[in-house]
């Protein structure tokens, strides 16, 4: 395994745990943490039933949280890790924050918008690209958000 490789399972490691807060407090666990040169710069968890806003995606709560630490709202050379691929309105805030990478956990067929349901990290008829990496704790991934269904069934 290389260093490289070492630092995204440890990267989804943190974005893995803020999905286990959301978990906690009954929202979908879904968590994302930015980093720029190696460090953490902001992180979030999904909060959409708690604000009661459609827009407390944990990619856009660790978005917001970036651009305020950096005091920009472009966040070039950074890597966004969340353990599901995000959906199309994350994805547009992702190119719109020039977002240099997203390292995303299991697929989400339903709502993916880097590569499964639509691909917007490549779309030539945008300003701007950003690199994809799936798959990276994918079964962690995919088991905290069955068990989160399965116990939300059950209620």
């Amino acid at each position: 395994m290389t260093e490289y490789a070492e630092n995204d399972i440890a990267f989804m490691l943190k974005a893995l745990a803020r999905a286990q807060k959301a978990f906690k407090i009954e929202e979908v666990p879904i968590g994302a943490v930015i980093v720029k040169d190696g460090v953490v710069i902001s992180s979030g968890y999904n909060l959409k039933e708690k604000k009661l806003s459609a827009t407390r995606h944990a990619e856009m709560i660790a978005i917001e949280r970036a651009c305020k630490k950096l005091g920009n709202w472009r966040l070039t050379g950074t890597t966004l890790y969340v353990n599901v691929e995000p959906c199309v309105m994350c994805a547009g805030a992702i190119l719109q924050s020039r977002i240099k990478r997203v390292v995303y956990g299991c697929a989400d067929k339903k709502f993916g918008a880097c590569g499964s349901l639509y691909d917007m990290s490549n779309d030539s008829r945008m300003n701007h690209s950003f690199e994809v990496t799936a798959g990276i704790l994918r079964d962690e991934s995919i088991e905290l958000m069955q068990s989160f269904f399965q116990l939300l069934r059950r209620k």
